[in-house]
């Protein structure tokens, strides 16, 4: 039987919303009004074809790549279909960390792709082990998948680290899939993309998570120009004509990008500061510290995870992302960076659940 759906995102539309949401993902949404764009210079519909060029130029100028590299998508997540549907076929052997971000793997189990696990562990900081990939890599492996910042754990892989998967890749003609939705929020010395690598690395990412402009489903794949092409005509299935005034949007959001990220920044800092203090103090939870990211994962060291999330959200009207969709059940995922106020109440909330016991 075809995989033909996420948990999690199911999960997530009916179930993650309560009064103190700590269930999310991204930062707060950045209100409309606050964009310095004009209104009457947006139109419904407009040139169609594969890419609009004022986009494409955008998102290459913001990577330094070339504009030929850049594949526009529906966000992240087709971002990643895309990507994975137009590097493998069905059967082929795809290496993808665990613990990682549910739909990444739905996508993988859709396309019949035969999925191998490499760990990232606790241990080491969540950090990725070249010798892990090493260890579990074969030469039947055509895709290995990481995500930077990681998600849900927030853990930042360094470009040497990446090299040495890349070099892994190489030697056995593989490609290296590297999901950057949240790199952008490393807010002093933002590495540059993992795509200037080298020719096996694919890169994903968009503007939904770090710059609050979710609504406008701009994303993008960064990879070599045959391999673009590839996507764009693939895209005809699924998108074939995106929405006009999201383009024009998505290009005036652009021109300010350093504004959007500067009002998120603020929230997120203090946002992480509260949960640092409070994890200090709880001696009920563990949890690796990441001095980056808008995600924490947080163990649950007695318990079970998901029976204290359920009596967290039915009687504290307080949510978090349960562990098991990283296939990680007694964790649970904090999302920062929405409202300051509202994060502090759903950490109380938390504290007081957990001193009430099960």
């Amino acid at each position: 039987m075809t995989h033909k759906h996420s948990d999690y995102m199911h999960w997530s539309k009916t179930q993650s919303r309560a009064r103190f949401n700590l269930a999310t993902s991204g930062v707060a949404p950045f209100p409309l009004r606050e964009l310095p764009v004009q209104l009457e210079t947006l139109e419904i519909n407009g040139e169609s074809g594969y890419g609009y060029p004022a986009l494409q130029k955008a998102v290459a100028v913001h990577h330094g790549v070339d504009p030929d590299c850049v594949v526009e998508s529906a966000g992240t997540s087709m971002a990643n279909h895309l990507a994975m549907a137009a590097i493998i076929e069905p059967g082929e052997e795809v290496l993808i960390e665990h613990p990682v971000y549910g739909p990444i793997l739905d996508v993988a189990r859709y396309l019949h792709a035969d999925v191998k696990r490499f760990p990232r562990t606790e241990e080491t900081g969540w950090a990725v082990n070249p010798k892990a990939v090493r260890d579990f890599i074969t030469p039947k492996t055509r895709l290995i998948v990481i995500t930077n910042l990681h998600n849900p754990t927030s853990a930042l892989t360094p470009d040497s680290v990446l090299c040495e998967v890349g070099d892994i890749a190489r030697s056995i003609g593989a490609l290296v899939l590297v999901d950057e939705v949240y790199l952008d929020a490393v807010y002093q010395r933002t590495p540059r993309t993992s795509f200037h690598l080298g020719p096996e690395f694919v890169v994903t990412s968009s503007l939904t998570k770090v710059y609050g402009v979710s609504g406008l489903r701009c994303g993008w794949v960064l990879a070599r120009p045959d391999l673009a092409w590839k996507m764009r005509r693939l895209n005809d299935l699924y998108s074939a004509t995106p929405v006009y005034p999201g383009l024009l949007l998505a290009v005036a959001v652009f021109k300010h990008l350093n504004r959007l990220r500067e009002k998120a920044r603020r929230i997120v800092d203090a946002d992480r500061k509260l949960l640092r203090d409070f994890l200090v103090q709880q001696s009920a939870l563990s949890a690796v510290w990441a001095d980056w990211g808008t995600t924490s994962f947080v163990q649950l060291i007695d318990g079970n995870a998901d029976d204290f999330l359920e009596r967290l959200r039915t009687e504290f009207d307080t949510s978090a992302v349960p562990g098991r969709f990283f296939e990680m059940p007694d964790h649970f995922r904090i999302g920062m960076g929405v409202n300051t106020e509202m994060f502090t109440e759903g950490l109380d909330c938390i504290s007081r659940a957990l001193g009430r016991g099960d």
